[in-house]
């Protein structure tokens, strides 16, 4: 089976903030985050670089052949580090860009990303509402930049507020920009109410749902995340296994569990047919992303066994 990872984070150092609030990098994978020390990364990541190359000795130990990295204001603007990521490697990688969409030249930043590369950009739309400030996926100004994103074949990665505080925004946009390719992130946040509204945009033929975060959601269940399988079988009755993707929200989500549990779980699960496996766990991301050269990599013993 081939293993996608449609949802992942990389940066070298994170000092940013947001909502003005700081988000600084400590020792030993903990970082400040807004308001308080947290284990941002796994305690072996003492320096605290979340790199391309111990995220493919990940990968390669638990048989992901490639990852769609992301971007998160919470981790500070990466565009320089990751272009350097998708020329080193462009067969694993399929990298986001992302703009300060706070700043008014956001769309100029846009332009720039384009001619720099980048295939897609990235909008964590649920940071795009603060104490001071919301800025509206149907504005003028963000219609703009994905019809720009549009007319360019540019593919746009999304996370929404939950609660449906911006699902409507989103089907506008969709409706909008129908040669639009949208990845809509963290399943809806399927543990927070009226997540289906979310899943529900992917009837549309240019969406598609990823799963990333998924096991931080139902971190309370642990494994085998059974309400997580159980929200998984649902979407796939909503919209059709066709129209989802495995996320596994690295780093972050390794600090709790393995980085081959964030997926094995799944195939271990006796609620989804084999053929459903293979498409969430990679076959979907393939084709929604064109990755076209993926390493074969062969089961490697633990030492234990």
């Amino acid at each position: 089976m081939t293993i996608i990872d449609a949802h992942s984070h990389l940066w070298l150092r994170q000092d940013t903030e947001w909502n003005g609030m700081p988000i600084t990098t400590r020792r030993n994978g903990r970082s400040f985050f807004l308001t308080e020390e947290v284990q941002m990364l796994p305690p072996f990541m003492i320096d605290g670089r979340n790199t391309a190359e111990v995220f493919l000795s990940n990968m390669d130990y638990a048989q992901v052949g490639g990852a769609v990295v992301v971007q998160e204001f919470i981790d500070g603007l990466q565009n320089d580090y990751l272009e350097t990521v998708k020329n080193t490697y462009p067969d694993r990688f399929f990298v986001f860009g992302m703009c300060d969409y706070f700043s008014p030249d956001f769309l100029e930043q846009a332009r720039g990303l384009a001619r720099r590369g980048f295939k897609g950009l990235a909008v964590p739309g649920h940071r795009l509402i603060t104490d001071s400030r919301r800025i509206r996926f149907n504005s003028p100004e963000m219609m703009s930049l994905f019809h720009f994103m549009e007319d360019n074949g540019m593919t746009l990665s999304v996370c929404l507020a939950p609660e449906n505080l911006q699902t409507g925004e989103m089907e506008e946009v969709i409706q909008e920009c129908p040669k639009l390719k949208i990845a809509i992130g963290h399943f809806g946040m399927v543990t927070t109410p009226g997540w289906e509204q979310q899943i529900r945009l992917a009837r549309y033929d240019n969406v598609m749902v990823e799963s990333g975060g998924i096991t931080w959601l139902f971190n309370k269940e642990f494994y085998p995340f059974a309400g997580a399988v159980d929200a998984i079988r649902q979407a796939i009755d909503m919209v059709g296994a066709d129209k989802l993707m495995w996320g596994s929200d690295y780093p972050r989500t390794i600090t709790a569990i393995t980085y081959k549990m964030s997926y094995d779980f799944v195939c271990k699960s006796d609620k989804l047919s084999d053929d459903e496996k293979a498409l969430l766990l990679g076959g979907n991301a393939r084709r929604f992303y064109g990755f076209d050269k993926l390493p074969e990599l062969p089961y490697v013993k633990n030492m234990s066994e």
